[in-house]
């Protein structure tokens, strides 16, 4: 699965789309070195295959090459900061 990063000017995000259909993604907006992460979603014919964390590993892998640190606001991105240290260094 391939995930595409998308910039606009007020935000950030990897995306997964087949068919036209943005079927996951987890947005961000970066701001004085921070990534305030705040929106996952999956649809349903994706759910339960592991996606939501497949994305905030993409989404830690670049605020590591960018020396930049997440702050969680969504609900799935706090409980998986919560759950494991795996993300402890790029952490708020």
């Amino acid at each position: 699965m391939q995930f595409t990063l998308k910039e606009s000017t007020n935000h950030k995000a990897y995306e997964y789309e087949a068919d036209g259909k943005r079927l996951a993604e987890i947005t961000w907006v970066e701001q004085d070195g921070t990534m305030t992460m705040n929106h996952t979603y999956v649809s349903d014919e994706l759910r339960g295959q592991g996606i939501a964390k497949k994305l905030l590993d993409e989404a830690a892998n670049y605020a590591r090459e960018n020396r930049l640190k997440m702050r969680p606001v969504c609900s799935y991105v706090v409980t998986a900061f919560e759950k494991s240290a795996e993300y402890d260094d790029v952490k708020i």
